[in-house]
């Protein structure tokens, strides 16, 4: 069985769960492939809506559902936690309209709205919404700008279009997981005092 087909059959499942939990580069990767024409465009995007919608009702539920145990409470004690849920009682439509476009607070943030006195129905539509234009945004982004990413990858590796796409897709991965860790390190790292 060829990779092709392979991302065939399994790439919209792929899309769905990167989606919930990487984010953008499984959802631009969706883009690119249906670019390709080895997934269908819509098939990519409502993938992608939908693995991102079900990932944040899940962390908003666990929010709401835990929210006075350990693990919610060990959680809340982080800066991002605290600034997440100040931000989001200040503004709260904006917010969880906005948060997934936030950088470092994409997972905190459905948690600390589950513990808020936000209603589930009111975070669920505006979930909704907020994943709609996010994923239809970024696989738009990979599949508009595909021609651009595969000749960049085709430069690099000519004689493996598909493997440099998967390829590219993981060093991007492991990237912003970099950065996410030493900025979650730097936040929290506390000061000496003398």
């Amino acid at each position: 069985m060829s990779i092709e087909t392979l991302i065939a059959q399994y790439g919209l499942a792929a899309i769905f769960l990167g989606a919930g939990l990487e984010g953008e580069t499984a959802v631009v990767t969706g883009g690119v492939l249906a670019h390709q024409h080895l997934l269908p465009l819509w098939g990519s995007a409502a993938a992608a809506v939908a693995g991102s919608f079900a990932a944040d009702q899940l962390f908003f539920l666990a929010g709401r559902r835990y929210r006075d145990t350990a693990r919610v409470r060990k959680i809340a004690a982080k800066p991002a936690f605290a600034k997440a849920l100040d931000t989001m009682e200040r503004h709260p439509t904006v917010f969880i309209l906005g948060f997934r476009f936030l950088y470092g607070l994409r997972t905190i943030s459905p948690i600390a709205i589950g513990t808020s006195h936000v209603p589930a129905r009111t975070f669920m539509m505006l979930n909704a919404i907020s994943a709609v234009v996010w994923g239809v945004m970024f696989t738009g982004i990979g599949y508009l700008f595909g021609d651009t990413l595969l000749d960049a990858v085709h430069s690099i590796m000519p004689k493996y279009k598909l493997a440099g796409v998967a390829i590219l897709a993981v060093v991007v991965a492991v990237v912003m997981t970099a950065i996410r860790y030493w900025r979650g390190r730097r936040s929290n790292a506390v000061p000496k005092t003398s």
